[in-house]
């Protein structure tokens, strides 16, 4: 049976997206989804997101690691699934939708998506990295030489290690560029590799850097593999609310397969 399915990417982080309000895509076959996100025999991407309708929103979003699994909240895939609603008809200018952490809200103008992300009121400092949740775990930690180390080596033994072990934890490595700026290199589990771009990554980086006093201003740039991106926040007390991720979401073709 063919397949219709539409490639979008987010500063290079890619995803097959599939219009499943029809419910036809078999989301029990894990086999099928790693081979579409297979970039050798399928047709490449570090996820799969399915358009699903949902009763009271505008639409529901489901998110598949490239392995296969369903996964934690992936921000770019947030943004890119607010691009393909809008091709699809099924919103304008504005979302609200459902995704494995709960409500979101976006707003797209051209291809530009500010993604409303979940309010983080918990962050864990240690003594060599920070830990919070984004809607996915991410490890933040400072690396002076980010351009020249092996991210997939070093980020693997973090990701698997204690005290993440089996569950594992997104790793993030960054180093600080400006008073505002700050360049982020981000291992994910389920891809087990680098991605161009993370976006609840970046978003973990830019309050974990203001949580640490590495920079004041409530919006941060966040310069990865894949291009620029911005977070902005409001913070009261301790909590960090109204967190948007800012940035391109583009489609890049549409295919059967």
């Amino acid at each position: 049976m063919l397949q219709t399915f539409y490639k979008y990417q987010g500063t290079g982080n890619d995803f097959v997206m599939i219009d499943n309000r029809q419910q036809k895509f078999d989301k029990n076959n894990t086999k099928h989804i790693a081979f579409l996100c297979d970039r050798r025999f399928g047709i490449g991407a570090d996820g799969l997101i399915l358009l699903e309708n949902h009763d009271d929103l505008d639409f529901k979003m489901v998110y598949y690691n490239a392995d296969g699994n369903e996964s934690s909240m992936c921000g770019n895939g947030g943004r890119c699934i607010v691009a393909f609603a809008k091709h699809l008809g099924v919103i304008k200018n504005n979302a609200v939708f459902e995704a494995i952490d709960g409500l979101h809200q976006a707003t797209i103008d051209e291809n530009m998506v500010k993604l409303q992300m979940l309010d983080v009121s918990t962050i864990e400092k240690h003594e060599n990295h920070v830990f919070l949740n984004t809607g996915s775990p991410h490890h933040v930690q400072f690396e002076d030489a980010i351009d020249d180390f092996d991210i997939r080596a070093k980020g693997s033994k973090i990701r698997f290690g204690e005290p993440y072990n089996k569950a594992g934890s997104n790793v993030n490595f960054v180093k600080r560029v400006s008073d505002s700026t700050f360049r982020v290199r981000t291992y994910e589990r389920g891809v087990e590799d680098e991605t161009l771009s993370c976006g609840t990554g970046v978003t973990a980086v830019a309050i974990a850097m203001h949580y640490l006093g590495e920079t004041k201003n409530n919006i941060v740039n966040l310069n990865v593999e894949g291009g620029q991106l911005q977070v902005s926040f409001e913070v009261e007390n301790n909590e960090y609310k109204n967190v948007l991720l800012i940035g391109h979401a583009t489609f890049v073709f549409k295919g059967e397969i």
